[in-house]
């Protein structure tokens, strides 16, 4: 344990003493939380975080000499981690927690140990590491998901402040929000449905058999032509050698060599992978039509004119800024950075549209 030479804690020092130590305490629960939701690897690397945090924590109730009487509540922050983890121990939580523990007080306090500060940087480096998993397996359902409710926002703002803007009736707007919902929902869904269809389709042809194995009796061939199909597949030289050779000796013998299943080029789990077409095509649906329902609520309540384009514009801009800082969360870059570039883009596609409906209603007119 390391303290200032002679100096004496005041009382200030052991207030902030009793702050890091249920600030610590509640990071310990955070991981522990995850710990429980999840196993293996990541378990036993959650757990291990949680006990460091037991002994930076019991380094501030040596200095404190025992628990006080009263304790100052965890920060907010450090709350809504621990019930998030306790109730979804999702990504979002290691993304957050990768923030929290990238501004260690520790650097600059002088009752901290060397070893606690050298702990900190590491365990900004662990739970960068956990997110990145999380963040990798999410990355292609997130990706879709931001794509098509921000597509749906974006395209059915600029489609119906355009149409707005001309100055024809509110009906009319609706009915354009409406069919631009349901044309750009359909063309998601369809062109999603025909993406994955033609990748399983492709996988499916280039999957691997044994029918040359399987019909090596009958072939007049030696080990060195069958080793071929195996490298072909993707087995090194050697390796399929070694199989070609056992295929037809036992093929030369009369039995058929059991085989573990044919070699693939690409995983076994390749479907699983790309998953289902229906799945994706509806999930690409609702997602843009999560999206593009939210300009034309205003309209569909019956609000006109420009109070229903200030309302709508207000409930955009609520969604865009949403859906912006949940990816800085899960980049671990700034949210309010990236919430107000999502707003940016959004407003700024749909301000063009409205010029234009304004510059073709006088034209109209």
């Amino acid at each position: 344990m390391t303290a200032p030479a002679a100096a004496e804690p005041t009382a200030a020092d052991r207030r902030r003493w009793a702050r890091y130590l249920v600030e610590e305490r509640a990071e310990g629960t955070v991981y522990q939380r995850l710990a429980a939701r999840r196993d293996g690897e990541e378990r036993e690397i959650l757990l291990n975080l949680a006990e460091a945090e037991r002994r930076h924590e019991q380094h501030w109730l040596d200095l404190l000499g025992a628990e006080p009487a009263r304790l100052p509540r965890a920060g907010l922050r450090s709350r809504m981690l621990g019930w998030m983890a306790g109730k979804f121990g999702s990504i979002f939580v290691l993304a957050l927690a990768q923030s929290a523990e990238a501004r260690s007080p520790y650097d600059t306090e002088a009752w901290a140990s060397p070893a606690m500060r050298a702990d900190e940087k590491v365990h900004y480096e662990v739970v960068r590491g956990l997110a990145a998993r999380g963040r990798r397996r999410l990355s292609g359902s997130f990706r879709a998901a931001v794509f098509g409710a921000n597509d749906g926002l974006v395209s059915n703002l600029a489609l119906v402040l355009g149409i707005g803007a001309t100055g024809v009736s509110s009906g009319f707007v609706l009915f354009s929000g409406i069919a631009g919902l349901l044309a750009g929902a359909l063309s998601m869904g369809a062109g999603e449905f025909v993406s994955v269809r033609s990748q399983r389709e492709l996988l499916a042809s280039t999957e691997a058999n044994d029918d040359a194995a399987a019909s090596a009796a009958d072939l007049d061939i030696d080990e060195n032509e069958l080793a071929l199909v195996y490298r072909a597949r993707g087995m090194d030289e050697a390796e399929s050698l070694s199989r070609a050779r056992k295929i037809v000796t036992a093929a030369r013998a009369g039995a058929q060599y059991a085989t573990t299943g044919p070699v693939r080029t690409h995983g076994a789990d390749d479907h699983e992978i790309v998953g289902s077409d229906w799945t994706a095509a509806i999930s690409s649906f609702l997602l843009f039509a999560s999206g593009a329902i939210v300009p034309v609520l205003p309209w569909l309540f019956g609000l006109q004119g420009t109070t229903a384009v200030i309302v709508a514009l207000i409930l955009v801009g609520v969604a865009l800024l949403s859906t912006g800082a949940m990816v800085g969360i899960l980049s671990g870059g700034p949210p309010l950075r990236r919430a107000l570039r999502q707003l940016a883009i959004g407003f700024g596609a749909a301000a063009i549209t409205y010029v234009l409906g304004l510059v073709f209603g006088v034209g109209a007119a």
